[in-house]
């Protein structure tokens, strides 16, 4: 398994990185199972796990840290905060009391005494950034947090956090956890180049494209009826996604690799990426991820892969990508009525 540099933390982390969101009631509900895949990925070296407090409902980071006992040394722990963790308007978010409260949930849960890597979930628009980051700079100095960072952040801002640090002498963001595959260029623009920039990791989620780009989705074929399908339905089902498929195929076969090497290969072969993050529901999955660790491209392949889907470019938004209130609220987009019917 081939190690980088996790951003100027001075950490050094696997190529891939264990996700572990389909562990618990949202995917492999077998405990054994979902541990002896921990240490399957741990003994073919892989030093990175990452979860979040929201997976399966907190039951994913106990499955974690079960499966970590023993073995916690080993590994560069990361998991997230700031999803809905029940009833109540204040548990969630990037707020002092909801972030001193869920860290402490975090570290029961996975049976620690740190997390190596504390990441902001979303993007909060409620609460200001300083009030987040003066909350994680204070985990870090008590010990309880090694590095901070986020997910999902647009480069602006990813900048204004930046600033922040900076102004108010605050632990900076570390790490950025955005969604990247071969259908989901869009981060190359500008997020990649602003993590390049203040010397930050880069965890990419969903680098096969919640499925897409295993090949079991088809331009033609009817859709399956399973928990994928109609969590990501619009995404699935999209025309030009499924066209780019089709059309990715025969590159992967020309390459002499399953589709799903080929997209892995695509995510670890961009300078900026750290780590790529693989979300195995069972063992059978996660042997062939383990299978195509050593593959690489070449300049033709990506060249081939570059004229089906043009760099920076997202052929079609994933359903569970975050969405600024800017583009959700018509509100921030329309001049009220009144003002509107004076002009």
């Amino acid at each position: 398994m081939r190690m980088r540099q996790l951003g100027r933390t001075g950490i050094e982390v696997s190529a891939y990185c264990l996700g572990t969101m389909m562990f618990g009631r949202n995917g492999n509900q077998d405990r054994d199972e979902c541990t002896r895949m921990v240490h399957r990925a741990l003994d073919a070296g892989i030093n990175f796990v990452d979860t979040a407090d929201v997976y399966g409902y907190s039951e994913t980071e106990e499955i974690v840290g079960r499966a970590l006992k023993g073995r916690r040394d080993e590994v560069v722990l990361a998991t997230k905060f700031s999803g809905p963790m029940g009833e109540g308007p204040n548990r969630s978010g990037g707020s002092r009391r909801w972030i001193m409260t869920a860290v402490e949930g975090s570290l029961r849960r996975l049976r620690t005494d740190y997390i190596d890597l504390y990441q902001l979930h979303h993007p909060d628009p409620h609460t200001d950034i300083e009030e987040t980051l003066s909350a994680l700079t204070d985990l870090v100095r008590a010990g309880k947090v090694r590095a901070i960072g986020s997910s999902n952040l647009p480069a602006a801002q990813i900048v204004e956090a930046q600033w922040v640090s900076r102004e108010r002498a605050l632990h900076r963001l570390r790490t950025e956890q955005p969604t990247y595959s071969i259908l989901n260029r869009g981060i190359e623009r500008e997020v990649l180049p602003t993590c390049r920039r203040y010397g930050m990791g880069v965890l990419v989620w969903s680098p096969l494209a919640m499925g897409l780009l295993t090949g079991r989705y088809r331009k033609g074929a009817a859709p399956r009826n399973n928990a994928r399908m109609r969590w990501v339905p619009r995404h699935l089902t999209d025309e030009s996604k499924l066209n780019a498929v089709e059309r990715l195929l025969p590159v992967a076969a020309d390459a002499g690799m399953s589709l799903t090497h080929l997209a892995m290969a695509f995510a670890t072969s961009h300078p900026d990426v750290t780590s790529a993050i693989i979300g195995p529901r069972t063992e059978e999955q996660l042997d062939d991820l383990l299978s195509g660790a050593t593959r690489m491209l070449d300049d033709d392949v990506l060249d081939r892969i570059d004229a089906i889907v043009p760099p920076g470019t997202d052929l079609g938004p994933v359903d569970v990508s975050y969405t600024p209130p800017s583009l959700s609220l018509p509100t921030l987009r329309r001049r009220p009525v009144d003002e509107r019917a004076a002009a």
